[in-house]
C-alpha cells in the first residue's frame, strides 16, 4: 500500500511567504522566502520537525516552491543552506528558474 503525499500549502503575506507541510492541524515542515521584486522570490529557511526528519518533506517542499515558481513565472533565489544545496546538486533541473 502506498501513502498519499502530504499537500504541499503556500501562504503569501505582503512581501514574505511560506510553503509548508501541515499534519493534524500543525505544520511539519515550512520553506519561507522573501519576495525580491514582483517575479523573483528568496528561499531564506527550511525547517522540518526532527520528529518527521528523515522522511522526504524537505524535497517535497521543493518540488512544490518549483511546480509553483514555474507556472507563475516566478524566478528563485536561495540563501538557505537546503535549497542553496539542491540547486547546486542539479543546476541542470532547476537553470530556466535560477537568477
Amino acid at each position: 500500500m502506498t501513502s498519499t503525499p502530504d499537500p504541499v500549502h503556500h501562504e503569501e503575506d505582503g512581501h514574505r511567504g511560506r510553503f509548508f507541510i501541515a499534519r493534524d492541524g500543525k505544520w511539519v515542515a515550512k520553506m519561507t522566502y522573501s519576495r525580491g521584486r514582483p517575479d523573483l522570490i528568496i528561499i531564506d529557511h527550511t525547517e522540518v520537525d526532527p520528529a518527521f526528519g528523515g522522511q522526504g518533506l524537505g524535497q517535497a517542499l521543493l518540488a512544490g516552491v518549483v511546480d509553483w515558481a514555474r507556472a507563475s513565472g516566478t524566478k528563485l533565489m536561495a540563501t538557505c543552506p537546503f535549497a542553496t544545496a539542491q540547486f547546486a546538486r542539479d543546476p541542470e533541473r532547476y537553470k530556466d528558474l535560477l537568477l
